[in-house]
Order: structure tokens, then C-alpha cells, then sequence
């Protein structure tokens, strides 16, 4: 039905076929409806946000003048977005720090994995940064005032004003105003201080900060059962302003990451494993599974188990996996992080407002601390990423192109994530010189 709308809409387009033009019209709703009839059977909210897309898109096409109301969806579907962000931040930035970074317990390894996921994390933000650089996924959307009213409210500042705005003066009115940095360095200070405190008081808050991030993982799933309202809304004002010029910059920020990913794997991943002296072809063979898994599924958790078996069965000791793969889900988010600086800067770009290399410095610096923590969300980028154009004065609208084509951008940084992370419990085994190399996994035991 798609295929007969698209042929029929193409043919009037070009004058080919003289059709009337309620015809054309009629066939794309016609396959619409057909689409939405095969999707409702499935509770797949990916498949809704594609269904809102097509009719946003759509709506917008054919009745720009009622489009233009639909903004309102949009943004009832960002504010609640917004109020996500900092008690989520907080509470996993807390769990994640507290929790592990005790160096009485986990010791030695537990500091040279952190170091490896800050250096390798940082290293996919810069790729990403150099990458929207040089294709400009962004330029070339046209908003009228956009561009003005974003270089309007983003006042110039000194260093020295830079440098005082990341520290927080209330982390009530730090909250209100959405300054997630200020409440990542709160975040970040108050679990030292709790790492430093005794047991029982450590144990008490360290459950509370647990149990928050629990809860506002099931509130972000809840808010996101208004995804396809927000994303439908955002495209038809989005197409009924601006034309369909968005959704080819859309496509083109897709070719991007993945160019963008697969350089990070070839230019970070692979010599770091050959520095490490990690067996490539085995590796790579046990690794294969859990990368599909998670391309497959867009979940990381979905291939944490047989992740950690692969690892084992190559010579990465068991207590080396338990520590590092779970870490790594909060710390070495290589495709997420990458993902982030990469989207991040294509809002700017999208909004008409240049940004100088020190303020996308700053930015990479601002997403290496907001992307720790959140693994386990379903689009969780969306809340980080809304929350990073926000501090830098962006407009939001471009972040609802992005997640138009979220699915299938997903599906590539999932699958980087679990790869990352699997090449670091090898490194981490390798720094601590317990590696076995030509491991044989034992025979299992046959009762007689």
C-alpha cells in the first residue's frame, strides 16, 4: 500500500499521470491507515513512533495551517521529558560513583577501569565532534527565527563567567532552571562525601539514591508512552513550517553516525585490542552474538548475559567480568557517548547558532558527565541530550527530527556499546596480568 501511495504521488508530482489532486492524498492516508491496522496488534513503541511520524508528516504536508497546532503535543511531551532529568542524573550519577568507586574495595582494577572508560569514552565524544564537523549534517535547515531568537538568549560570557556557571550556588534553583551540569558536579561532590561516610549511613542513602533511579527509570518508561504524540506533533509543525528539508538532514546525520562509529571501531577499538595483545579472531568470534543481540533488540541488558559468558570463555577471569561489564553499562557507553556529541552540535547546526571550539570543548565536557548512568532507560539519550542543548540555550525542535530516526541510529550505538565494553573487561584482565591466553573452557561433567 506504501509502494502504490509512493508510485502515485510520484507520478502526479512529475505530471506523468494528470490525477486529481485528492487522489494522491487519498492513497497516502489509505496506506497510513494500513500501516497503523498491521502496527496495533503489537505493543512495539517503536512502531507507534514510526506510525506518528507518517502521519505528522503527512498532516503537515497536507494541512500546514492545522500542523501548526499540533506544536503544542510536542512540547507537553518535552516538559515532561524535563522533569526527568535531574533526579535521574543525580540519583544514578550517586549509585554509579558511591557505589563503586570505594577504591578500599574494588582496588587496583577498579582504577584502571575507570581510567579506561574515561580515555575511551572520550575519545568517541571527539570522533563524533569531528564527524558532524565535517559532513554539516545540520546546515541548511531553515527556521524562521529560530537562528535569532537562539543567539538572542545566549548572552556572551567570560571564562570566568563559563567556569562559575558549572558550579551550583542552590540545587533547588539549579533543578528548576535545568542546569544539569550544576547538578552533575552536586551529583558528583555529594557521593565522595557519602563514599567517605560511615557504613550504616552510607548503606541508608546509597538504597534511597538505588530506589529513586529504579522509580524514575519506570517514570521515564511511563513518559515515553507519549513519544508518539510528542514525535507526530513535532514533525507536522516541523513539515508544515519548513518543508521536508529536516527529514534529508535527518538521513544524512544517520549515514554520519554510522560513518562516525565505524571509524571509532577501527581508529579506538582495534588498536587498543592489539595493543593489549587481545586474540582478535577469537574476540571477535565470541563477541559476535552478543553484538547482534544488542543491534537486534536496541537493549544493552538484553545481551549482558551471554556477553559476560563470551568473555569468560576467551580467558577473562569471572571476577574480572563481574566488575567490569556491569561498570562499563554506567561508564563506557562508546557508542552513546559518541552518538550524543555528534547530535548534540547537529541541533546547533539545525538552529543556524555557530558554536567556537571551546564551547563544543565544553560540551563534550558536559556530556562525558551527563551520559554516565543511564543505560538501562530506553531512549535515554533523549533525556540527556535534551538536557545538554538546554544548558547551551538550543532550541529543542531539532532533537524530535533526531528521534524520527532514533530506531535505527539505536541499533548501531547499542551494538558499539556492548562491543566496547566487552574489548574493556579483556584490557582490564590484560593491565592486571591475569589474562589466559589460549584458554580452553573445561569439559562439562557427564553423570554416570
Amino acid at each position: 500500500m506504501l509502494v502504490l501511495a509512493g508510485i502515485l504521488t510520484a507520478l502526479s508530482a512529475t505530471n506523468v499521470l494528470a490525477l486529481p489532486p485528492g487522489v494522491p492524498i487519498a492513497a497516502r492516508w489509505l496506506a497510513i491507515l494500513a500501516v497503523a491496522a498491521a502496527v496495533a496488534p503489537r505493543r512495539s513503541l517503536t512502531l507507534w513512533i514510526v506510525v506518528s511520524m507518517l502521519v505528522g508528516i503527512e498532516l503537515g504536508h497536507d494541512a500546514p495551517g492545522v500542523a501548526m497546532n499540533f506544536k503544542v503535543l510536542s512540547d507537553a511531551f518535552l516538559r515532561l521529558v524535563k522533569t526527568i532529568i535531574a533526579p535521574l542524573v543525580f540519583a544514578t550519577l550517586v549509585v554509579g560513583i558511591a557505589g563503586h568507586a570505594d577504591l578500599k574495595q574494588v582496588g587496583r582494577m577498579g582504577l584502571k577501569a575507570l581510567i579506561y572508560f574515561e580515555v575511551v569514552t572520550t575519545f568517541a565524544l571527539f570522533i563524533g565532534l569531528a564527524a558532524i564537523n565535517l559532513t554539516k549534517a545540520g546546515v541548511g535547515i531553515s527556521q524562521a527565527g529560530v537562528k535569532e531568537e537562539a543567539l538572542a538568549a545566549a548572552p556572551v560570557q567570560t571564562a570566568a563567567d563559563i567556569i562559575l556557571h558549572i558550579f551550583p550556588e542552590n540545587i533547588a534553583k539549579s533543578v528548576a532552571e535545568g542546569q544539569v551540569l550544576q547538578v552533575v558536579i552536586f551529583a558528583i561532590l555529594f557521593a565522595i562525601g557519602l563514599a567517605l561516610t560511615p557504613e550504616r549511613p552510607r548503606r541508608v542513602m546509597l538504597e534511597f539514591c538505588e530506589s529513586l533511579s529504579e522509580v524514575m527509570f519506570k517514570f521515564t518508561n511511563v513518559v515515553m508512552y507519549f513519544a508518539p504524540l510528542g514525535v507526530g506533533g513535532a514533525l507536522a509543525y516541523t513539515v508544515g513550517k519548513m518543508g521536508f528539508a529536516p527529514l534529508l538532514n535527518a538521513v544524512q546525520l544517520l549515514f554520519t553516525l554510522y560513518g562516525a562509529l565505524i571509524a571509532f571501531v577501527l581508529l579506538v577499538l582495534l588498536p587498543v585490542a592489539l595493543l593489549a595483545r587481545i586474540p582478535l579472531r577469537r574476540f571477535i568470534a565470541a563477541v559476535a552474538e552478543p553484538v547482534s543481540i544488542a543491534f537486534a533488540t536496541t537493549s544493552s541488558e538484553a545481551a549482558l548475559p551471554r556477553a559476560m559468558e563470551a568473555m569468560e570463555s576467551i580467558g577473562v577471569p569471572r571476577r574480572i567480568v563481574a566488575f567490569v561489564m556491569p561498570t562499563g553499562y554506567s561508564f563506557n557507553l562508546d557508542g552513546t557517548t559518541l552518538y550524543l556529541s555528534l547530535a548534540a552540535v547537529f541541533v546547533a547546526q539545525a538552529a543556524g547558532v555557530p558554536l567556537t571550539f571551546g564551547q563544543q570543548l565544553l560540551m563534550v565536557f558536559t556530556l562525558m558527565l551527563t551520559s554516565k548512568g543511564v543505560a538501562g532507560v530506553p531512549r535515554a539519550s533523549l533525556v540527556i541530550l535534551l538536557a545538554t542543548v538546554a544548558s547551551f540555550n538550543l532550541p529543542a525542535w531539532p532533537v524530535f527530527i533526531i528521534l524520527g530516526i532514533d530506531a535505527l541510529m539505536d541499533m548501531a550505538r547499542t551494538a558499539v556499546n556492548v562491543l566496547g565494553n566487552c574489548l574493556a573487561s579483556a584490557v582490564v584482565a590484560r593491565w592486571e596480568g591475569e589474562f589466559v591466553d589460549n584458554y580452553q573452557e573445561p569439559e562439562p561433567k557427564v553423570l554416570a
